[in-house]
């Protein structure tokens, strides 16, 4: 063979690998957006998660060259959102927007049609906070001591109000107060935490727990009054209310969390361009800027960081809703 040709021969040989690199590229790597995407929020406009999801979803409509459009679907402690997405086709056009909450829904319901964990693929962990136990400024508690006292004076008379269904962080961390402060206090469902706080300050409830973001506005306002946080530590957002470890309950710590979840079978290439959008997306200033505001710690990380997260959650809420005989039908 000459030279001439061995050249020619190598180049074509070449030619031919990288083609077929090239195609195992394309097929791994679908062509992703093709439409807007719909970013489906299990609870009602104006609360906690929808002003976070609405804040992501702008920025990634940027990230990815199309519309990210809110889906608000509320109800049900967000199943009636989740089972939406889990049934919805998986290819990266239609995600879940998820609280902590989901952790708990397994064991909470039990009809649903669709496995918390398995149903979806986890994306990435958007941020976390601790809850605020508030109360209308006219009620007239000053600390948790003493709406705890309330509490156990009158059995059974204060309602609260619990955003979004028994799921949520929120609302848990109202049942696992009740347990560790032995106190009787009756729950009253919402929607979401924007109709729950629409009606603490109607005064329909006279307790509420709230994520810093929901509540913060009408803290400033004076309307309502921060009792503790269940943070360990304080919150940034208000370092002046003391946690409920400071007012005598040693071991009360509930941190919720945010973050996005897509149908299970979303090729892995779409899930790892979302997660390092997004990840890119919690590490611009405007956007931890945002995010410290509303009280919120900004989050990131990967994938299996966060289904190691969500598997944790999942056996203490799902343990401490079987303790403590939660069912819904």
């Amino acid at each position: 063979m000459s030279l001439q040709h061995h050249l020619l021969h190598r180049r074509t040989i070449v030619a031919t690998l990288l083609g077929g690199l090239a195609t195992l590229a394309g097929a791994q790597s679908p062509a992703w957006p093709t439409k807007p995407v719909t970013l489906v929020v299990g609870f009602a406009p104006g609360g906690s998660a929808d002003i976070l999801a609405r804040a992501v979803a702008q920025k990634l409509s940027v990230a990815l060259g199309q519309p990210v459009l809110i889906d608000n679907k509320p109800g049900a402690g967000a199943t009636i959102a989740s089972a939406a997405v889990a049934a919805a086709p998986a290819d990266g056009h239609t995600l879940l927007f998820v609280t902590s909450g989901h952790a708990g829904s397994g064991a909470l319901y039990g009809n649903l049609r669709y496995d918390p964990v398995k149903a979806f693929a986890p994306v990435a962990k958007l941020a976390a906070t601790p809850v605020v136990i508030v109360t209308p400024s006219a009620q007239p508690w000053k600390s948790l001591g003493e709406l705890l006292a309330a509490a156990r004076k009158s059995p059974g008379t204060l309602n609260y109000a619990a955003g979004g269904g028994g799921a949520t962080t929120t609302a848990l961390s109202a049942e696992f107060l009740k347990k560790d402060a032995s106190v009787d206090m009756v729950q009253v469902p919402y929607k979401g935490s924007g109709p729950a706080l629409t009606a603490l300050l109607a005064g329909e409830v006279q307790v509420g727990f709230e994520i810093p973001s929901s509540a913060l506005p009408h803290l400033q306002s004076g309307k309502l009054r921060a009792l503790a946080v269940t943070s360990r530590t304080r919150s940034s957002a208000l370092p002046e209310v003391p946690t409920a470890i400071e007012q005598g309950l040693r071991n009360f710590e509930v941190i919720g969390w945010f973050g996005l979840m897509a149908p299970a079978s979303t090729p892995s290439p779409i899930v790892a361009r979302l997660n390092t959008e997004l990840n890119q997306i919690l590490r611009l200033s405007d956007m931890r800027d945002k995010l410290s505001s509303l009280g919120l710690e900004a989050g990131g990380g990967t994938p299996e960081e966060f289904q190691k997260l969500i598997e944790s959650d999942t056996l203490r809420y799902g343990e401490a809703i079987r303790r403590m005989g939660i069912k819904v039908d």
